[in-house]
């Protein structure tokens, strides 16, 4: 039977400790994609259930001084309050299918004097952006909106400056226009009544699976070809189709074959057939005799 003692050797060492790694790696990855899909699942059942919910009122969902909770988001509650279109606020750099444009968020003032924030839809902008003035009038006079609650932005993303942030915060926007906000904001849904010209209205979340599935099914497929792919090379080696031509370590070395030279010159063709002849020559005096 064929040694492993091959897998001892230096190289074959390094070769393991590689693979152990990938391997390792990989399983981690895939582990990391599974868990990820089971964070998405419960974020659409939490989205489903909220969506299918009556609109509750805004009071009973968002508060002055707590955080939007994830059981919150996506959660549908109404408002009844007058927009004040002076503290407009425009939210730069969303895409659409590829197209720039803005968010326009304007404050509902509520009768108990808090302010909603309402994020009223999305409109195309060209490349220098969109002043408030441009901005469609949302309904005059007293509105009742509902909307999706979100949870508030984060990081410098969410300064406002002029009026304008790349991502809405309650606590940035109230501290900037110097009014008491509601925690969180909402994305609009409907309007009563409704306004003469509507923005393009939010997008809801996709609620499939994504592809964390099959992405963490991969991972695991490649740490199972590199350790198919070291156990093949080990056989590979173990039945000498690397090095099995040659010698084992301090084994007897193979007898040199000497070649026979060959030669084409004219002189050294004579001399062979001479000595050809003188052989036949005494050959034929030996059986005479």
């Amino acid at each position: 039977m064929r040694s492993l003692r091959f897998l001892l050797s230096r190289r074959w060492a390094l070769f393991a400790l590689a693979i152990v790694v990938v391997a390792t790696a990989t399983w981690w990855l895939g582990q990391w994609q599974f868990h990820r899909l089971d964070d998405r699942k419960e974020s659409n059942a939490v989205v489903r259930a909220n969506e299918d919910q009556a609109p509750a009122p805004v009071g009973e969902v968002l508060g002055t001084d707590t955080e939007v909770g994830e059981a919150d988001e996506w959660r549908v509650v109404s408002a009844t309050g007058t927009y004040d279109t002076d503290d407009t606020v425009i939210v730069r750099y969303r895409t659409r299918d590829g197209a720039s444009g803005v968010d326009v968020v304007v404050p509902l003032v509520t009768d108990s004097g808090t302010s909603l924030l309402v994020d009223r839809g999305w409109m195309a902008t060209d490349a220098r952006g969109l002043d408030t003035a441009d901005v469609p009038d949302p309904p005059a006079g007293e509105v009742t909106v509902t909307g999706y609650v979100r949870a508030d932005g984060s990081g410098d993303s969410t300064a406002v400056v002029d009026n304008a942030t790349r991502a809405v915060s309650a606590e940035a926007i109230g501290q900037a226009q110097q009014r008491e906000v509601y925690d969180g904001f909402v994305e609009l849904r409907s309007e009563d009544p409704a306004p003469a010209t509507a923005l393009e209205p939010v997008e809801l979340p996709e609620l499939d699976n994504g592809p964390h599935f099959f992405y963490g099914l991969q991972w695991w497929f490649f740490g199972l070809l590199a350790i198919f792919g070291f156990l093949y090379l080990a056989y590979d080696e173990w039945r000498g189709g690397r090095s099995g031509d040659r010698p084992a370590a301090g084994g007897p070395k193979p007898p040199k074959v000497r070649k026979e030279k060959r030669t084409n010159h004219p002189y050294a063709r004579m001399r062979a057939e001479a000595e050809a002849r003188e052989a036949a020559e005494r050959e034929r005096q030996r059986e005479d005799a």
